[in-house]
C-alpha cells in the first residue's frame, strides 16, 4: 500500500539523514521519491535546493506525470523530476533514489566512452533484486549529463528499454539512480552499488598505473 503524503515525506527524511551520514548526498545534492498513487500519477519528491540530512515535510513536493507541482502551489521540485517519471513508468517503481558519492562521480566519467560499467564476481550483487548468484554481471549505463531534462528524460527512456535488467544508471561526472519496487528496496539498491562502485573504484585506483599519475 502505498503512503500518504506526510507517511513519505517522514520516510524521506529518514533515508536523506542515512545518505547524508554515509556522504552519499553532500550539500544539496541528491533527489529522492516514492509513488503516491499511479491512476493517476503522483509522486512525493524532495525539492529543488534541499540538504537532503535535514529534510522535513516543507522540504518535500506532491508532482504529477508531468513532473508539474500539485502541493504546495508555488513550490519547485527537483529539476530531474522528469527522470524519476521516467523510471517509475519503465520499471514500475515505488521510489527511486539519486546519489552524488565520490565513487560514483569518478566511475561515471572514467568509464563513459563505453557507455557504461560491467560488474561481476561480487557476493553482494546478491543483493540487487532478482540476483540469486555473485557470478551475474550487471551492466550499469552511463548517460552523457543534459541540462535540458526533457531531452535527457528522452533519452533515458531509450537507456532503460535497451537495459531493461539493470538495476542502476550514472550520470556522466553527476550521480547514481536507482529504483525498487518500494522504498526499502530502493534504499538496499542505493547500498549495494555504492558498495560496487567503491569497490571497483578503489581497486582500479590500485591497479591502474595511470591513476598514479
Amino acid at each position: 500500500m502505498a503512503p500518504n503524503f506526510q507517511q513519505a515525506a517522514g520516510l524521506l527524511a529518514e533515508v536523506g539523514e542515512r545518505f547524508d551520514a554515509r556522504n552519499w548526498v553532500l550539500g544539496t545534492s541528491g533527489n529522492f521519491s516514492v509513488v503516491l498513487g499511479r491512476d493517476p500519477l503522483r509522486l512525493a519528491m524532495t525539492r529543488s535546493g534541499m540538504a537532503k540530512g535535514r529534510l522535513d515535510l516543507d522540504a518535500i513536493v506532491e508532482i504529477d506525470g508531468d513532473g508539474t507541482v500539485v502541493r504546495p502551489a508555488g513550490a519547485r521540485p527537483s529539476a530531474e523530476a522528469l527522470l524519476h517519471v521516467e523510471i517509475v513508468r519503465a520499471r514500475g517503481a515505488g521510489a527511486v533514489l539519486h546519489t552524488h558519492s565520490i565513487w560514483c562521480t569518478i566511475l561515471s566519467n572514467r568509464h563513459a566512452s563505453a557507455g557504461g560499467l560491467g560488474i561481476a564476481g561480487y557476493e553482494m550483487l546478491k543483493g540487487l533484486e532478482g540476483i540469486s548468484t555473485h557470478e551475474h554481471e550487471e551492466w550499469i549505463p552511463i548517460l552523457e549529463n543534459d541540462q535540458d531534462m526533457t531531452r535527457l528524460a528522452g533519452r533515458l527512456r531509450q537507456v532503460l528499454a535497451e537495459h531493461a535488467a539493470c538495476h542502476a544508471f550514472l550520470l556522466r561526472r553527476h550521480g547514481m539512480y536507482t529504483w525498487g519496487q518500494t522504498l526499502p528496496q530502493a534504499v538496499r539498491h542505493v547500498e549495494i552499488v555504492e558498495f560496487l562502485l567503491e569497490t571497483v573504484g578503489r581497486t582500479e585506483a590500485m591497479e591502474s598505473p595511470s591513476w598514479q599519475s
